[in-house]
């Protein structure tokens, strides 16, 4: 057994791997699927959370290289990989775009070795690493991307597990301090919302039974996120709201793009 595999705990469900169970993937444990019924038992339209949050990264990535000229992604809380990673579509509109994924997670580090494969052109790096350690992400980002050039700042719903509020707001912030003029934030996070009690309910249960913990914040909270930067049309919206190519439905998990 090696290293990574050690650390795969199969007994206790974990995040990534029941959104990758919500998404149609094949990567994880009957522990997961129990979880996730349960889950969806709880919030009938939580399956298309995950979803909704994909297809919003796919948009946000195709028009963050096909319209402002990004060629750098530094993509944290990547997530097991699925179809049209933050690579792939990057790479499809500038095959010489440069992505560095970062995730802390054992099952996602054994995935990603064998499946985040760039083009030629481009390169395609993966860190084991948590978002909190800000100076080891960054430093060894800077081995292959040009941190004196944009970046597109990729946090999908990671900083729901900062507990903080302060100290989430504040990992942000270094995070795009370090980035050049020019860099974008794009952010998702679930959200609580009086329209939608059974979101809290689902959330209560998953952090009962699940790893890791994670926290809700009002959309408020979380346009807080891309204070001093220059948000871009709609604004900080319901994920599957930005900028959709039809209609529809809400989902409680907001997302934006700021440019610094």
């Amino acid at each position: 057994m090696t290293d990574i595999e050690s650390r795969i705990d199969t007994t206790r469900p974990h995040t990534a791997r029941i959104w990758n169970y919500w998404t149609g993937g094949k990567d994880n444990y009957p522990v997961d699927r129990e979880a996730g019924d349960r889950i969806r038992a709880l919030h009938p339209g939580i399956g298309e959370y995950a979803k909704a949050d994909r297809l919003f990264l796919g948009r946000a990535v195709r028009h963050l290289a096909g319209h402002e000229g990004i060629r750098q992604f530094l993509d944290i809380g990547t997530g097991l990989p699925s179809a049209d990673n933050t690579h792939e579509v990057a790479q499809r509109v500038a095959p010489d775009a440069r992505v560095v994924y970062v995730d802390n997670d054992p099952l996602v580090l054994a995935h990603a070795r064998a499946l985040l494969v760039g083009t030629p052109e481009g390169r395609t790096d993966y860190l084991d690493a948590d978002l909190r350690d800000i100076d080891t992400v960054l430093a060894a980002a800077a081995k292959t991307l040009d941190l004196s050039q944009p970046v597109a700042l990729m946090l999908l719903g990671v900083v729901i597990f900062i507990e903080d509020d302060e100290e989430s707001y504040a990992i942000v912030r270094r995070l795009l301090d370090a980035l050049a003029p020019g860099s974008h934030l794009v952010l998702s996070h679930t959200v609580t919302h009086p329209d939608m009690p059974d979101v809290d309910a689902a959330v209560a249960f998953w952090n009962e039974h699940g790893t890791p913990k994670l926290t809700q914040r009002t959309p408020a909270a979380v346009a807080r996120y891309f204070d001093g930067l220059e948000l871009l049309e709609p604004g900080v919206v319901s994920c599957s709201a930005w900028r959709p190519e039809k209609p529809v439905p809400d989902v409680a998990m907001y997302a934006g793009i700021g440019r610094k």
